[in-house]
């Protein structure tokens, strides 16, 4: 499989040269995820996952054992429980393909090899995070912040290509509603 996808990912969104890239590509290998195929189960630690194709859903479960889903990871993301890899600790959700999906993975190990080989990647690994600590901080105020209704209305502008795919039981969760909450916010959407 071509590592185009991953060496176009890089190209825009770091500082890297394409020698650079290529030779940090080497470090990653080629994945392939069918519909509903776990990438991580709770319990286990998780690699790093760059998502070409697909999407995937992270969910653990409340306290009276339903699903909740954590996290949605569409095209072009990076797919990983950052607690559980970055502190080699067993990961307390699943990270599962919702369709059939293409990725590159890495290693902790590999990753830092080339975190400490070479300095352009550290940089983009601090921006990288910076950017995801500050998507999970307007995640949790949102929940706090912002009706159900604005909620869906983001997700509707930021990751449109969820609703092709998930199920709506699964947004449900994420937007932190019930299935009819769900449809009746839908309805209104609809004859707006």
């Amino acid at each position: 499989m071509s590592k185009q996808p991953l060496i176009d990912f890089f190209q825009k969104n770091s500082d890297m040269s394409l020698q650079t890239i290529i030779n940090l590509t080497n470090h990653f290998e080629d994945r392939r995820f069918l519909k509903n195929e776990f990438f991580l189960r709770e319990g286990k630690v998780s690699d790093l996952l760059y998502l070409a194709e697909g999407l995937m859903r992270a969910y653990t479960f409340d306290l009276k054992g339903d699903e909740v889903t954590t996290n949605f990871f569409t095209k072009g993301r990076q797919v990983f429980d950052h607690a559980s890899f970055f502190l080699q600790t067993p990961s307390e959700e699943n990270i599962q393909a919702v369709t059939d999906c293409v990725g590159y993975s890495i290693t902790f190990e590999k990753m830092n090899t080339a975190f400490h080989s070479i300095p352009e990647f550290r940089e983009y690994g601090r921006r990288m995070l910076v950017k995801e600590l500050v998507s999970y901080k307007k995640r949790t105020l949102a929940v706090i912040n912002k009706s159900a209704e604005q909620r869906y209305e983001d997700l509707i502008k930021d990751d449109k290509e969820i609703f092709q795919s998930a199920q709506l039981k699964h947004i449900a969760s994420y937007l932190g509603v019930t299935n009819s909450s769900l449809s009746r916010i839908r309805r209104d959407f609809s004859r707006r």
